[in-house]
């Protein structure tokens, strides 16, 4: 069956049987448990600044290659969309997760044993570097109209999200599972399971606020009904539901929103396809949230106020850069995670491994949002009658 091969169903076998086997290995079995965990958490780690520069250069290329005043103020939207998302996602964070009963996972656990060996494989570039780098060199290549740099980044990307499909993705359920065998057997982690069904409930009903702000802001701006949008992208989101892949419910969102009388055919035909591969509104308010529950679990603390403004700031432009595919959005952020936040390896896997499980409705919100961004693209052409169509 499709769903046994999916990733989040392989992710969810990784901690059910992580944990199980957590419960009752002996520390002698843990120490190759813990070695395991850790050579790939190195490869893993490696592969970041690659995710990064592979996805955010190429993707920067792509946009500013077309720079027109139209895309512009799509690409606005959308990133002010996934922020102010975030920002409300982290608002509720500081609101509501410290009263919710959790206990810090430095209270009554065993220790580890030391790995067995150690296989260091260091990153080619600190994580900011690469984010740094990856912004100058597609802005320099669009700007002197490199061609051969930017087909060179376009190949890459492809190259990279081949090392994700076939290297990453196949040795996920084994870390996780790894590491959720390490956080049984610690003690850690079983505990905290009703915590995070809670989480993701709240996630769900942010998901649903967040839309309803979405459609209200494009219904005042564009002075059209929201609601005669949305009421079309029932399929779009089951689609979305099914897939976990905005990329693949493309087609499906463009027959929804072409059935709208409020969206004109051009903005669809242009901000569906666009929006699919730049506006993840769903899977950043939910990372956010996530990181801030995993904080506080693992570390006993919810990450700084400044911290967060700066982690959504970059999380912003990586969401724009991050593949449309399951996890990407998680994915391309790992640097993030690790680099600002300080998550270890078990911070990072269990990022990865609740993210995945939910990761179905983050983006059926993704998908439905793009429809209210195409509603005030919409009300945008309208107001400006002069504005140049070409992209």
């Amino acid at each position: 069956m499709k769903i046994l091969k999916s990733l989040p169903f392989r992710l969810f076998t990784g901690i059910v049987i992580g944990m199980l086997l957590g419960l009752v290995f002996p520390k002698s079995v843990m120490t190759v448990v813990v070695t395991i965990r850790y050579i790939l958490g190195q490869l893993i780690t490696f592969c970041v600044p690659l995710i990064i520069i592979g996805f955010i250069a190429p993707s920067i290329t792509r946009l500013g290659s077309n720079a027109t005043r139209l895309l512009l103020v799509a690409i606005t939207i959308a990133y002010l969309s996934s922020v102010l998302a975030a920002c409300m996602s982290a608002i509720a964070g500081y609101a509501m997760i410290p009263h919710i009963v959790i206990n810090s996972a430095a209270e009554d656990i065993r220790e580890l044993p030391e790995v067995a060996f150690q296989l260091d494989i260091p990153q080619i570039m600190p994580v900011m570097s690469a984010l740094v780098f990856s912004i100058m060199i597609g802005l320099a290549s669009v700007w002197t109209k490199a061609g051969t740099i930017t087909a060179v980044l376009q190949e890459f990307q492809e190259i990279v999200l081949k090392i994700v499909e076939t290297v990453i993705v196949p040795v996920l359920p084994f870390f996780v599972a790894s590491t959720f065998c390490c956080l049984a057997w610690e003690g850690s982690i079983t505990k905290q399971l009703p915590v995070f069904l809670i989480v993701i409930v709240i996630v769900l009903i942010g998901h649903v606020i967040w839309l309803a702000v979405l459609y209200g802001t494009a219904s005042v701006y564009s002075g059209k009904s929201g609601l005669e949008v949305i009421r079309h992208y029932g399929p779009a989101y089951m689609t979305a539901v099914g897939t976990m892949s905005s990329a693949a419910t493309l087609g499906v969102a463009l027959k929804c929103a072409h059935k709208s009388k409020n969206l004109r055919s051009d903005m669809v035909d242009f901000g569906i396809p666009l929006f699919a591969n730049i506006h993840l509104c769903g899977s950043v308010l939910t990372e956010v949230f996530f990181v801030m529950t995993v904080s506080k679990v693992l570390y006993g603390k919810i990450p700084s106020v400044s911290t967060m403004i700066l982690f959504i700031l970059l999380l912003g432009v990586f969401a724009i850069g991050a593949p449309g595919v399951p996890g990407g959005t998680v994915m391309a952020s790992l640097g993030l995670i690790t680099g600002i936040l300080g998550f270890d390896a078990n911070g990072t896997a269990l990022m990865l491994a609740i993210f995945a499980l939910q990761d179905s409705f983050g983006t059926a919100c993704n998908v439905t949002g793009d429809g209210a961004l195409t509603l005030i693209l919409t009300g945008y052409v309208e107001k400006h009658k002069n504005l140049d169509m070409t992209v």
